[in-house]
């Protein structure tokens, strides 16, 4: 058996996924919508639980069409990194390489070619005031650059995990037209 570096958790489906060798044949993408259905936004500190599922979901609503797919799996390298927090992310050394080599990983295994991190971030900037707006109390103090980044005009409604991981499965299907 193959020695590879680091260790490995065990995936939703029972996989073994090893975070610092990522293969593309340990991705599933029922791994990635529940993992991410069951992680709540912010650390948690919002007012009602919302999912990284429905943040993507929300985030490949917002990128241009074209770049939908790579939106919806923007953060899905977090199903087998975890979540952490922005703030936090640029201080853990080389953790931002491991999470892009995964993300990697996860994009060729989706065939992932539309990318634009420049829009993709963009959406996901206009996603977070708007989850700020709809699922935190109000700031301490002022954090969004003075109004930088504009806001979605719908009002979220979190779903549920449950609900959360099947939005997702559906939008991942209608982008790849690949039924799960």
């Amino acid at each position: 058996m193959e020695k590879r570096p680091g260790d490995w958790p065990q995936t939703f489906t029972g996989k073994q996924f090893w975070t610092l060798d990522p293969k593309k044949e340990e991705i599933d993408i029922k791994d990635i919508a529940h993992s991410l259905a069951f992680q709540c936004r912010f650390n948690g500190h919002c007012e009602k639980f919302y999912s990284i599922a429905q943040h993507s979901i929300l985030v490949s609503k917002i990128v241009p069409k074209k770049f939908a797919l790579a939106g919806l799996l923007h953060d899905a390298s977090e199903t087998y990194t975890g979540n952490i927090v922005r703030p936090l992310k640029t201080f853990i050394v080389n953790f931002k390489e491991i999470e892009l080599e995964v993300e990697k990983t996860i994009f060729e295994k989706f065939n992932v070619k539309e990318i634009d991190h420049i829009e993709i971030k963009k959406a996901d900037n206009i996603a977070l005031v708007t989850e700020m707006r709809d699922l935190m109390k109000e700031p301490p103090e002022k954090w969004n650059e003075d109004g930088l980044f504009e806001t979605c005009s719908e009002k979220i409604i979190p779903l549920n995990p449950e609900e959360a991981e099947k939005e997702f499965l559906k939008e991942f299907e209608k982008l790849t037209n690949k039924e799960q």
